[in-house]
C-alpha cells in the first residue's frame, strides 16, 4: 500500500475531501494516515489482525481504514446503521478487534469463538497482504463475509490518471461500490465529498456548494431526485457525469434523468462484491445498453445469466461454500442479460426476481418501466406473489403524483398498460402505496419483510 501513500503525498497541496464544513487536504490525509499507524502500532495491532471499523465515512475513518491496510491488517469496514447481531457478523469474520471512532478511537478485543482462524486469513497472513471483508447484503439467506485480497485489489487502481474531478460519495466502504469510488477519487487526485445526510435536497444542495462533477447513485435514489424536485432548487449544472448501478435502470426513468440533469452524460457500471467493479461504456446516456471493457475482467453468458471471471475476484467466503462459484472461477452474478449488437449488454433483472406466471417469465423491471411513463404516477415497484392457478402472478406498488381514488386510479393503470405489455405481464393486482420500499444503500426491496422502516435508507 506504500504506492497509495506516496501517491497521496504527491497530491500534497490539492483538497481531498469535504467533510462537516471543513475541506481537508491530500497533506493532512497523508500525514493523518501516518498518525493513526503509529496508534496502531502503540496499541499493540500487529499486522495481519483481522479488525473490524465499525464507523461512516469521514476524515478520520478513512484515514484509520488506510491506516489498518497499510499495516497488512485485514479490515472489516461495518457502517453503524447496520441492523442485526454485531457480535455473530465479526465472529462469522474472524475478527480480532473491534475498532470505533467516537470522540477518540477505541479498540476493544473481539467477540470469543471457538478454533482457530480460517485457512483463507491464515494465508493472507503468510502472504504479508493487507484484506478486506465485505459483507452481502443477505436479501436471500444469512448475510456472506467475503474476503479481497486489499493489495490485489488496490493494484487495479494504481494505473489511473491524476485527474481534477469533484466526487460526491454515495456508498460506504462496506460496500464495493464505494470501495471503488475510494480508491479510484483518491488514486486520481481528485475531492471527495462526504454528505452529512443523503436526503436528495442535502446532496443536491451539495454538488451545489462544492461544484461536483460526478454523482455515482442508484436508480431509486435519482428517482428520488426528481420525485421530490430537489433538481429544481439548486444548481446542478457542475454535473458531468452521473454513473448508475447496483440494481437495473428503467429506461423510462432514464430518460425522465436527462430532463433532470440536461448537462450530464450517463454511465451504467456494473460489478459485484465478488468479483470487483468492470470498467463499462454506455451505447449513449439515453441507452440501457452498455460493455464491459476490462481487461482484467472476462464475461460469459450461460442461459442468460451473466458469468464473470477477474483478477480482483476473492479469495472465497469465510461463512459459507463457493456455491456460486465454478471448478474453474466463474462466477455466477444471478444477473440475466440481453445481448446486442457489437458486444453490448442489458441488464434486465436478477434471477431471484422472475416472476413466473403459468411458466411465462416476467421480469419486475419492465413492468415498472412501463409503469413509469403513465401519466401521474411517480414511482412503482413490481414483484411476484403466489397464485393458486399460475404459481405466481405480478403485483404492482405503485406510487402516485396527486391522492386519487384508489380504484379508479387502479382502473386507469390497467387500462395505460393494456397493449404495451403482453396480457400475462398486466399486474393482476395493484397497491397504491405512500413510498416503495429501499434499503440503506437505496436499492428497491422486492422481498417486504426486509424493507426499512418507512422505506427509508
Amino acid at each position: 500500500m506504500d504506492w497509495l501513500i506516496d501517491r497521496l503525498r504527491s497530491f500534497a497541496g490539492k483538497s481531498a475531501l469535504a467533510e462537516g464544513g471543513r475541506v481537508y487536504s491530500y497533506a493532512e490525509l497523508a500525514a493523518r494516515i501516518e498518525a493513526h499507524g503509529s496508534f496502531l502500532t502503540a496499541r499493540g495491532v500487529q499486522p495481519g489482525r483481522v479488525a473490524a471499523l465499525v464507523a461512516e465515512y469521514s476524515f478520520d475513518s478513512i484515514a484509520l481504514f488506510f491506516a489498518l491496510a497499510r499495516n497488512r491488517d485485514i479490515v472489516v469496514p461495518v457502517t453503524t446503521g447496520v441492523g442485526g447481531d454485531l457480535d455473530h457478523r465479526f465472529a462469522e469474520a474472524f475478527v480480532d478487534d473491534v475498532i470505533r471512532i467516537d470522540d477518540g478511537i477505541s479498540i476493544q478485543p473481539g467477540p470469543p469463538r471457538a478454533g482457530g482462524t480460517h485457512p483463507l486469513v491464515q494465508r493472507l497472513r503468510e502472504a504479508g497482504h493487507a484484506g478486506l471483508v465485505l459483507f452481502s447484503s443477505g436479501s436471500v439467506g444469512k448475510p456472506k463475509a467475503m474476503l479481497h485480497d486489499f493489495d490485489n485489489l488496490a493494484q487495479h487502481y494504481r494505473v489511473r490518471p491524476a485527474r481534477d474531478s469533484v466526487i460526491l460519495v454515495f456508498l460506504m466502504f462496506d460496500h464495493i461500490g464505494g470501495i471503488n469510488t475510494l480508491l479510484n477519487c483518491l488514486a486520481m487526485g481528485g475531492l471527495m465529498v462526504i454528505p452529512d445526510s443523503r436526503a436528495p435536497e442535502r446532496v443536491c444542495s451539495l454538488i451545489e456548494q462544492h461544484k461536483v462533477q460526478i454523482l455515482p447513485a442508484s436508480p431509486t435514489f435519482l428517482n428520488l431526485v426528481i420525485i421530490s424536485e430537489a433538481f429544481r432548487h439548486h444548481d446542478l449544472s457542475s454535473l458531468r457525469l452521473v454513473t448508475y448501478g447496483t440494481e437495473p435502470m428503467p429506461e423510462s426513468l432514464l430518460l425522465r434523468l436527462s430532463g433532470a440533469f440536461p448537462g450530464a452524460k450517463y454511465l451504467q457500471t456494473f460489478g459485484t462484491s465478488e468479483t470487483g467493479i468492470a470498467k463499462t461504456s454506455s451505447l449513449s446516456s439515453s441507452s440501457t445498453l452498455m460493455k464491459i471493457d476490462d481487461p482484467d475482467q472476462e464475461y460469459r453468458i450461460v442461459d442468460g445469466e451473466l458469468w464473470l471471471r477477474s483478477k480482483t475476484q476473492i479469495l472465497g467466503y469465510l461463512n459459507a461454500p463457493m456455491d456460486g462459484f465454478t471448478d474453474d472461477g466463474w462466477f455466477k452474478t444471478g444477473d440475466l442479460v440481453e445481448t446486442a449488437a457489437d458486444g453490448f449488454l442489458r441488464i434486465v433483472g436478477r434471477c431471484k426476481e422472475v416472476i413466473n406466471v403459468g411458466g411465462q417469465k416476467v421480469m419486475p423491471g419492465e413492468v415498472e418501466s412501463a409503469l413509469l411513463t403513465a401519466p401521474g404516477v411517480q414511482d412503482c415497484m413490481v414483484y411476484g406473489e403466489a397464485n393458486a392457478l399460475t404459481g405466481q402472478t405480478v403485483t404492482a406498488d405503485v406510487v402516485l403524483v396527486e391522492s386519487r381514488p384508489p380504484l379508479a386510479a387502479k382502473k386507469e393503470l390497467r387500462l395505460f398498460l393494456r397493449g404495451k405489455l403482453d396480457a400475462y405481464k398486466l399486474p393482476t393486482r395493484i397497491n397504491v402505496v405512500d413510498r416503495t420500499n429501499f434499503n440503506q444503500r437505496f436499492k428497491k426491496i422486492r422481498r417486504k419483510d426486509d424493507a426499512l422502516p418507512n422505506g427509508s435508507g
